[in-house]
């Protein structure tokens, strides 16, 4: 992508040799120049990432030279004209993340010498029969995903009729409701997606043994019910394997030699098979979670010698965390374990060099106290123990960890008073990049902090505007090219109890309520400009409400009811334009309630 702008010059014509010609600008005006069909020379032709409107150029049908002919992300409509069934010369034709409509034209299948075509996401309708490939001899990639067709096998006789060797088949949401028997004989493909379909039923035994290696495999979010295949060891090597978003029971099917990617969540599988450890140990991501896996957690999980994320939440698992996993000595960073049925304490035997960024284990049984190894996890960012059986003082031993942004300890036995622990632990119990602090549902007490209120939860150091930070927290699997593991927590967040599916950086907030603080809301809480939620509901909290209030411009919830405060209610609340959730009852305040749009 450049930065050129301004009109592409009808000059370019001038060009008579050009070979090749690509314009990807969105600076660019005023839509392609008809003088680009002079070019006759022309063998290779991309344009994206510009802002056209209309159909396909007809000036296209005068460049009869060209093998390359890419369309998209442009904005173009339409349907396809037939006179691309006359590029007999094309080699790769992608018509792809525009908005093209209209049936796919049988007139594609006269370009014999097609090896790629690829029509994804666009708006094209109509049932199209995967046999309308047998034209395409040279063909070898195809992808109709994410439009509005009905995809079949189509009626062909597959011992007499020849059929292309497809390496990449991507049929994603095509409205398949049967498994494509296209696919019997086509033992060169290593990129397969079938993903967001209605098949259902069993994947049919010849399936799994069409093939020894395949890189990616996606047969989630459909209807199958089975694997189809007698052995948990499946005949076949996969680098990514996706089986997630079915109805599969029984055991979790393993494949042969090594992978990468095992996705088997929102599933029904209820076991891990006996020999699972041996071929865990090239795995970067397991993800099982939402299923009906039950008894203690396989120690076989420990033997993953590259595996950096192991998400098992949302299971049957009891007994205790295996302390194995907590060592942590083979780079495991993400390690969701919430909604089980796990109890004990925590494990306190991490080591130096921990690799730990995400740990979830809120929704538990886990009682005693926090783990103090969890200071050798120096890049800490997610800690959620929420809704558990936890006694402990508030950790200010946890200031050490300074990436750490999100702090979930609602719903447990925590006790105590800020100062109590400041003193006790003689730490500053100051976190600086903390933006989501929960400590709802415990049995703090004494007053809020007066001076650590701001630095613990300091806004001002987030990494807003850095290029090489996600708006979204996440792990990015190496190599994968296409998948990132996103990190979750569950708050509570304008009144409701609330699983963030994602957590945006940007997303600020601290809840105080249902514990026993005393004393005044402290002036400093003015100085959290970015502050988008503040809730210190039912606690005895007296005073006035503080007029710092007023400068939080991004507060969208805020709640202090079930207090003890006095005073006028502040009317500079009116001014906050994004607040739609106040909630003041249950107090001592007098004056009228602030008027404003906004709630």
């Amino acid at each position: 992508m450049t930065n050129f702008s301004g009109i592409i010059p009808p000059s370019v014509s001038n060009l008579t040799s050009l070979k090749k010609l690509g314009l990807g600008a969105r600076g660019f005006s005023g839509g392609l120049p008809s003088s680009i069909g002079n070019l006759k020379s022309l063998s290779a032709l991309e344009i994206s990432g510009m802002r056209l409107v209309g159909q396909i150029p007809s000036w296209v049908a005068n460049l009869t030279s060209l093998t390359i002919l890419r369309f998209y992300d442009c904005g173009l409509s339409g349907v396809i004209p037939s006179f691309i069934g006359d590029l007999r010369y094309l080699r790769e034709l992608v018509l792809s993340s525009c908005m093209f409509s209209g049936e796919i034209p049988s007139h594609i299948s006269n370009l014999t010498q097609l090896q790629i075509l690829l029509l994804y996401s666009n708006n094209f309708v109509g049932n199209i029969e995967l046999s309308f490939v047998a034209n395409m001899p040279n063909l070898i990639a195809l992808d109709l995903s994410r439009n509005n067709l009905v995809v079949t096998d189509g009626e062909y006789n597959s011992s007499l009729t020849s059929l292309p060797t497809i390496k990449v088949l991507a049929l994603q949401n095509c409205s398949m409701s049967k498994f494509p028997n296209f696919l019997r004989g086509q033992d060169d493909i290593y990129w397969l997606d079938l993903s967001k379909n209605e098949i259902e039923g069993a994947i049919p035994h010849w399936f799994w043994e069409t093939w020894n290696d395949i890189m990616f495999m996606d047969l989630s979010t459909n209807r199958f019910t089975s694997v189809g295949y007698t052995s948990s060891l499946l005949p076949i090597h996969i680098d990514k394997l996706f089986l997630d978003n079915n109805m599969f029971e029984g055991y979790i099917p393993i494949r042969k030699g090594s992978a990468t990617i095992l996705e088997y969540s929102n599933n029904m599988f209820s076991s891990v098979p006996s020999e699972f450890s041996s071929h865990l140990i090239d795995v970067v991501l397991f993800k099982a979670s939402n299923n009906n896996l039950y008894g203690e957690i396989p120690l076989s999980f420990c033997g993953g010698t590259s595996i950096q994320i192991l998400d098992l939440s949302y299971n049957n698992f009891s007994g205790s965390i295996p302390s194995c996993l907590m060592e942590n000595v083979n780079g495991l960073e993400s390690l969701p374990l919430k909604e089980n049925k796990l109890s004990g304490e925590f494990p306190d035997n991490i080591k130096e060099g921990c690799s730990f960024v995400a740990l979830d284990f809120s929704g538990n049984w886990i009682e005693g106290k926090l783990p103090r190894s969890l200071l050798a996890c120096k890049n800490l960012e997610v800690l959620d123990v929420g809704n558990n059986q936890i006694r402990d003082s508030f950790p200010c031993w946890m200031s050490t960890l300074h990436e750490l942004e999100v702090l979930v300890l609602k719903s447990n036995k925590f006790y105590g008073q800020f100062a109590q622990s400041l003193a006790e632990e003689k730490s500053k119990c100051t976190f600086p990049r903390a933006r989501i602090l929960d400590l709802s549902s415990n049995n703090f007490s004494g007053p809020l902090p007066q001076n650590q209120w701001v630095s613990g939860v300091d806004v001002k150091s987030m990494a807003f505007g850095d290029p090489n930070t996600s708006l979204v927290m996440q792990h990015e699997l190496p190599n994968s090219g296409i998948y990132a593991y996103e990190y979750t927590a569950a708050v509570t967040y304008k009144g409701r109890d609330t699983n963030f599916a994602k957590i945006l950086r940007t997303l600020v907030f601290i809840d105080f309520s249902d514990n026993a603080f005393d004393g005044s809301i402290p002036q400093a809480i003015g100085q959290l400009g970015l502050l988008h939620g503040l809730n210190i509901s039912h606690n005895f909290l007296t005073g006035p409400i503080p007029s710092q209030l007023g400068q939080l411009r991004q507060l969208e919830a805020l709640d202090l009811s079930f207090n003890k405060l006095s005073g006028e209610i502040l009317q500079e609340l009116t001014s906050l334009d994004f607040l739609t959730t106040l909630n003041l009852s249950n107090n001592k305040l007098v004056g009228s309630i602030p008027m404003s749009p906004h709630f």
